[in-house]
């Protein structure tokens, strides 16, 4: 964990508490700096574990964490493969905690988000390699055994040998170097006295290659080298496909550290100015904003009227006017006049850090998110073990072929019942269905995201930059003259204020920018043609008095005035996106209920839902309102599909159970979200929906391809009735058919694009 991060865990600024023993000092990392306190007076310690895969790494991790002394929590999240521990330091130390992880063969590293890339790619790479090893072996390897089996009545027993050890030469190594990720995981599984999914997957092969190297030093017909590099190669596919989608899940809390400010220009006592860290600026101290600074604390404004971006807070584009005595908060930008503000708040305790921790607090609520392949494989391993055990038994008490036949046909078992369709059932489903969202325009980038947005029965909508198109348009533009509007335009001209942006674009022809014009920050511009002045601002700068009637907080306003008592009204609005309303119509038939959630006015807020026929919003809700709103939509049983843009909504968008964000969302949004969309509408949503209920329907059809199978090559196994070179080739057609059942899924997108 970085300093800034492992500053804002420490809410109560005390020394992290370290037990050390001399046995506990052979850990692979030292934890002492990572450890801090909570308010409760418990340690917390956030670690990554990269090697984790499946949910029974999770099982393993977390049951033999929790077995420990004074262990309260430990949750692994399996997208972002983050470790959170909660305990007593006093009865247990966190040397200990990583000792433990080091004897599970999950040594940890420290929550880096650098370390944590760093260990991703090395991970994919690794498994790279060993699937193209194995491919390449198990494509030399079939041509050899085509050859022994085209060739099996005319071959005499020297050649077949021959090609037997050439087999063997090429098997061995490759089942050594591609099968270490199934081994190391099966190792680390038997050490705990514990099974998963690797453990018959490695015994399967490892029997293969053992009674093939028996077989062949026998001069046998038959040997198993296939059958072990091409089962190798099929579940290599399957977790590189698994792994490469959970790889795109981030964690997004860090990235929001680089809205925060270095530095802060301190106002000492004489007056003069001096530079801080933003981590050594204390309450009560004073600091001076420049024009296009970011407010790198929590404060009042003590002197000048400026505006500022406040999107961070309220997620409207709009700037907000701000004066002595209002607050601004940490990471908003200060766009019109230099401020100086009192501090009132620590760096780790502004509304920054708070979005921050609201973000990891939602990410790690994933952590017991497990998804049904993997709740199948739950009672796989033991399963297997047990059938393949009864078959050796019964042919070799029963039979008459003594225990080298009774070996082949629980080999064969072994093989033949090995996941490779359930395996490959989710991963291929979901890359032909990102495939399909991505040249729509659709990123899928969570591992899961698919499933549960298949699984979503309600849509909240974030209004402003989601359902409206975030940007201020001329609305009375018809009721005005061309002479005025070309007046305002020109004196727009000089401002980079967004209405004057929103004026200058509503002309149909080049703007002419007029000489000497003077803009006086937060109310507007002003310039003197022919000793004639001419204005154009708020109401209350313009001298605007008797026009209280239209007021309306719907709409932002510009008003144009000159020497001469005219006035004219320019009125601005945040127009809804161009399919908005088929977007919701088809959210309302599809899902059990539409709502917006935004910290926009209520007016505003309000006009938008009736536009778009949406009986249920909120306004005015902040970052942790909205984190509170989605809470009780899931305590409700509902899950909920979050869509928005702003930075106010990211933490919003990590705590829903699943979450989308346009791509012109801000960086923090689209790395929260589990979905982004490209273009100016809302129609990659309904596309995204549709095709994840799809995908649902493809994959549940692939778990029922794969029972079907095992009810029929399971019996026929035991039976005696198959090898385990037939075995391989069965659980090989077995992943052909579950790829080519996903692959439906782009030809009914075909059908439904006619």
């Amino acid at each position: 964990m970085s300093k800034c991060c492992s500053d804002l865990k420490n809410q109560n600024h005390e020394e992290p508490v370290e037990i050390k023993t001399p046995k506990e000092v052979s850990a692979s990392i030292d934890p002492t700096a990572y450890v801090y306190k909570n308010d409760a007076g418990l340690s917390q310690l956030h670690l990554i574990v990269d090697t984790i895969h499946c949910p029974s790494c999770i099982r393993l991790i977390e049951g033999n964490l929790n077995k420990m002394d004074g262990i309260e929590t430990a949750r692994v999240n399996l997208s972002t493969k983050r470790l959170y521990v909660l305990w007593d330091a006093t009865k247990t130390s966190a040397t200990a905690i990583v000792r433990k992880l080091d004897d599970l063969d999950f040594p940890p590293t420290p929550y880096n988000p650098a370390l944590m890339s760093n260990a991703s790619e090395k991970e994919d790479k690794v498994l790279l390699k060993a699937m193209g090893v194995a491919g390449f072996a198990a494509a030399n390897v079939m041509l050899l055994s085509v050859a022994v089996w085209s060739g099996a009545d005319d071959m005499g027993p020297a050649t077949r040998d021959l090609l037997h050890w050439i087999s063997g030469l090429i098997a061995l190594p490759t089942v050594a170097y591609s099968g270490q990720p199934f081994f190391r995981s099966a190792i680390a599984a038997l050490k705990t006295r514990s099974l998963n999914m690797d453990v018959p997957i490695s015994l399967a092969v490892l029997l293969a290659v053992g009674m093939s190297v028996a077989e062949t030093l026998q001069s046998a017909q038959h040997a198993y080298f296939d059958a072990s590099v091409m089962l190798l190669f099929f579940l290599l596919i399957g977790r590189y496909l698994d792994r490469r989608m959970r790889s795109k899940a981030q964690s997004a809390a860090q990235n929001l550290l680089s809205l925060r400010a270095i530095a802060a220009t301190i106002i000492k006592d004489d007056g003069t100015h001096a530079s801080l860290p933003v981590e050594a600026v204390e309450p009560g101290m004073k600091v001076a904003i420049a024009v296009g600074e970011k407010i790198p604390v929590d404060g009042t404004v003590i002197n000048g009227t400026t505006e500022i971006d406040s999107s961070l807070i309220t997620g409207e584009s709009l700037p907000q006017k701000v004066s002595v005595g209002n607050d601004v908060f940490a990471g908003t930008l200060n766009i019109s006049t230099p401020i100086e503000v009192e501090v009132t708040a620590q760096d780790d305790q502004t509304l920054l850090s708070e979005i921050v921790k609201l973000m990891e607090t939602a990410e790690q609520g994933r952590a017991k998110y497990v998804r049904l392949a993997d709740r199948a494989a739950q009672i796989y391993a033991p399963v297997v073990h047990i059938l393949s055990a009864l078959t050796f038994i019964g042919w070799w008490a029963l039979g008459d072929n003594g225990w080298h036949f009774a070996l082949m046909n629980a080999i064969a078992v072994l093989i033949i019942t090995c996941p490779c369709a359930l395996g490959l059932a989710v991963p291929t489903v979901q890359v032909v269905a990102s495939g399909l969202l991505l040249r729509r325009g659709i990123l899928v980038k969570a591992a899961d995201g698919l499933e549960r947005l298949a699984d979503a029965d309600v849509v909240v909508f974030d209004k402003t930059g989601t359902l409206t198109k975030g940007q201020p348009v001329l609305t009375n533009k018809d009721s005005i003259s061309s002479e005025d509007l070309s007046l305002a335009a020109s004196l727009a001209l000089s401002s980079k204020h967004p209405l004057s942006k929103a004026l200058v674009a509503a002309m149909d022809r080049p703007v002419v920018p007029l000489d000497k014009v003077h803009e006086e920050p937060g109310q507007g511009l002003e310039c003197y043609l022919n000793e004639n002045r001419v204005r154009i601002g708020n109401r209350s700068w313009c001298g605007i008095t008797d026009n209280d009637d239209m007021m309306n907080d719907t709409v932002s306003e510009l008003w144009l005035t000159d020497s001469s008592g005219k006035e004219v009204r320019f009125t601005f609005e945040d127009q809804l996106k161009d399919d908005a309303h088929s977007a919701v119509d088809y959210a309302q038939k599809t899902l059990k209920s539409v709502e917006i959630l935004s910290g926009d006015r209520k007016r505003a807020v309000k006009q938008a839902a009736e536009q778009l026929s949406i009986s249920k919003w909120t306004a005015e809700a902040n970052p942790k309102d909205k984190i509170l709103y989605l809470d009780g939509l899931s305590d409700n049983s509902h899950k909920v599909l979050m869509v928005g843009d702003g930075l106010n909504d990211a933490p919003a968008l990590a705590r829903a159970f699943v979450s989308a964000s346009p791509a012109t969302a801000s960086d923090i949004s689209q790395t929260t979200a589990d979905f982004i969309f490209q273009g100016n509408k809302l129609k990659p949503i309904i596309e995204a929906i549709t095709i994840a209920k799809r995908a649902r329907d493809l994959i549940f059809q692939n778990f029922g391809l794969a029972i079907v199978y095992n009810m029929i090559a399971v019996p026929l196994a035991m039976s005696g009735y198959v090898t385990p070179l037939i075995a391989s080739l069965a659980m090989s057609g077995s992943s052909v058919v579950v790829t080519l059942n996903a692959l439906r899924l782009r030809l009914s997108e075909k059908e439904h694009s006619k």
